[in-house]
């Protein structure tokens, strides 16, 4: 299987951060619990085959997510998770969009634009030099697209060709 995976940066912030009402409420979990976490790993990126969260032990997971300078938050929709991103500061003057995404039942209806910007305004508020994240061709279909059309510019790619008992890298 071969894989294309693209980074894209953010060097400021885009216009247009000022959130709409809608019926997206998101909250920051302080600190998820390991549980949880699991809960929206699986739920967001089982699709997706992600798998890098579930290769590390409880411990380990927990040690980044209740690193203060990571930030979880969850999107809700009518009291329903609908996704999460997880923000990375731990590099001094960047911010990693670490995951992001929306649990299968939501995507389409125009909440993850919604997220987004709430998710790049939460970002920018850290003052950093640039907001990064990767995709890949085992990502949805759009979501390339999805954040060229946020403001995000492609700084590099690479392919790489994965082994038959490798499904999935993320």
């Amino acid at each position: 299987m071969t894989i294309t995976t693209y980074y894209l940066e953010m060097r400021s912030p885009p216009a247009g951060l000022k959130s709409p009402q809608s019926d997206l409420l998101v909250l920051r979990a302080i600190p998820p619990t390991v549980s949880y976490y699991r809960y929206l790993f699986e739920a967001v990126g089982g699709p997706w085959n992600w798998i890098a969260r579930k290769q590390i032990s409880d411990d380990e997971l927990r040690e980044i997510i209740t690193d203060p300078r990571v930030d979880v938050s969850v999107a809700y929709v009518a009291g329903c998770p609908a996704g999460y991103a997880e923000l990375d500061c731990r590099i001094t003057g960047e911010v990693e969009i670490k995951y992001f995404g929306l649990v299968p039942e939501f995507i389409g209806r125009g909440i993850g634009r919604e997220f987004l910007r709430q998710t790049l305004r939460t970002a920018w508020s850290h003052r950093p030099n640039r907001v990064w994240l990767h995709t890949c061709t085992q990502d949805h279909p759009q979501a390339l697209d999805f954040y060229l059309k946020a403001g995000f510019v492609l700084y590099d790619q690479e392919t790489k060709t994965l082994s038959g008992e490798q499904s999935s890298w993320w």
